[in-house]
């Protein structure tokens, strides 16, 4: 089964917690702490691999949790990190975080071979006791939780990646052209809408090969979701360049051509202005006399490129060593453009307080539920404070303090409202 969109749930897993050990050995009469770090938790790594077409893995499986990390132990042993877990997605993969429905987000392209998003970052592993002490504090009796595993919902969208996309009405010999040159085997009948699904085939000519991908055939109004073409218009937007694939069998094919044209700038001006190369096929059909149509097309302007019989392979050969070089220098222009430098002009306005490492780097907002403070580090830190604990309460306090976190809330705060930092409520703990 092909599958082009899927929406799954990912979850980092949870850090690890600290331990709480004390060193006791004969012989050795100041032992203090020895608890061991928590370790960290593991990520949801999506990677592009192109062992895979489809995205059919996800498909009825919708979560995706990795391991958590393990606790640390005494003897200040760490605990070890949570395995991660590695989906594995096509070439041409577009992530979007859709944890805000309303507001997907685009988050990763994953074109190249070996792209790869941490789409679930795992949490940090708690420290032990044995990280606290110091010369004032020689017998800390507390440690931190392991930092919760990040969870976001997210919408898997393929754009298939070829060099080619070989477009043309439905049964005009789109499949039996890819089976004509590569190893592909797409089914082929002689009825439309064989071609259910994209097919992708790897040509070689001499010493390089490109990739060319047959999609369903097109009709009028095809951007309007009639026929098969629709939701699949979409894969040839990655081509490099376009056979625009015409029938001396059919009755009009200027019509023909006209008509998947109007298709194209309809459902995207850019694909419109890919590079097309106009291919007569069937030639056998008409003993290779084709100049009644080559004349009729260059009296509409439409230059012709190549004329074959897929079914025969009679120049299949001879347009796939045309196609060639042009299929390079378009190549290359793509790399060209991946490397052209970064306009940050452009880039959109992103919150230092959401990114600073700085426990001081936070934010202050009023909403519904009371008062909201954000900041990575201090979220961070609250989450793996044990507030159950009386001495991780203190020094909870005791940084909040420090930051001038307690100062601003009393700034800021109304009778009665609560306070959360993310998630959690600490109004109890910072006034």
């Amino acid at each position: 089964m092909f599958l082009d969109h899927a929406s799954i749930e990912v979850s980092g897993g949870n850090g690890g917690k600290g331990c709480v050990a004390w060193r006791r050995e004969k012989y050795v009469p100041f032992g203090g702490p020895d608890g061991g770090d928590g370790g960290r938790g593991g990520n949801i790594i999506v990677l592009a691999d192109p062992n895979t077409d489809t995205l059919t893995d996800y498909a009825s499986r919708k979560k995706f949790k990795a391991k958590d990390g393990d606790k640390g132990t005494g003897s200040s042993c760490a605990g070890l990190a949570g395995e991660d877990v590695i989906l594995r997605v096509p070439p041409g993969t577009m992530i979007y975080d859709i944890s805000d429905e309303a507001n997907p987000r685009l988050i990763a392209d994953l074109q190249a071979t070996g792209d790869q998003l941490i789409a679930g970052h795992g949490g940090k592993g708690g420290f032990g006791n044995a990280h606290f002490k110091t010369s004032t504090r020689q017998a800390p009796d507390f440690a931190e939780l392991g930092e919760p595993g990040r969870k976001k919902k997210i919408r898997l969208e393929l754009k298939l990646v070829a060099d080619i996309g070989i477009i043309g009405y439905p049964s005009v010999g789109k499949s039996s052209l890819i089976a004509a040159v590569s190893r592909a085997r797409p089914k082929i009948a002689d009825y439309p809408f064989t071609t259910l699904v994209p097919n992708l085939g790897v040509v070689k000519v001499f010493d390089r090969e490109f990739i060319l991908c047959d999609v369903p055939g097109l009709i009028e109004g095809a951007s309007e979701g009639k026929g098969l073409g629709y939701q699949f218009l979409q894969h040839i937007e990655r081509c490099g360049v376009l056979i625009h694939l015409l029938d001396v069998g059919r009755d009009d094919i200027i019509q023909d051509y006209k008509s998947i044209r109007k298709e194209l700038k309809a459902f995207s001006p850019e694909l419109a202005k890919k590079p097309e190369f106009v291919v007569l096929n069937k030639i056998d059909l008409v003993s290779g006399d084709v100049k009644p149509w080559t004349d009729a097309l260059k009296k509409a302007k439409i230059k012709v490129f190549a004329t074959v019989s897929a079914a025969t392979h009679d120049g299949t050969d001879d347009l796939m060593k045309k196609l060639l070089p042009i299929v390079l220098e378009e190549k290359q222009k793509r790399i060209d453009l991946s490397e052209e430098p970064v306009d940050e002009k452009n880039l959109p306005v992103i919150q230092p307080h959401l990114l600073s490492e700085k426990m001081g780097a936070f934010r202050i907002e009023h909403v519904p539920k009371g008062l909201l403070v954000r900041g990575k580090r201090l979220e961070q830190f609250t989450a793996m404070t044990d507030f159950k604990n009386a001495s991780g309460r203190s020094r909870f306090r005791d940084v909040a303090q420090r930051i001038g976190l307690i100062r601003a809330l009393e700034k800021e705060m109304k009778p009665g409202e609560d306070i959360f930092i993310g998630e959690r409520s600490v109004k109890e703990y910072v006034m």
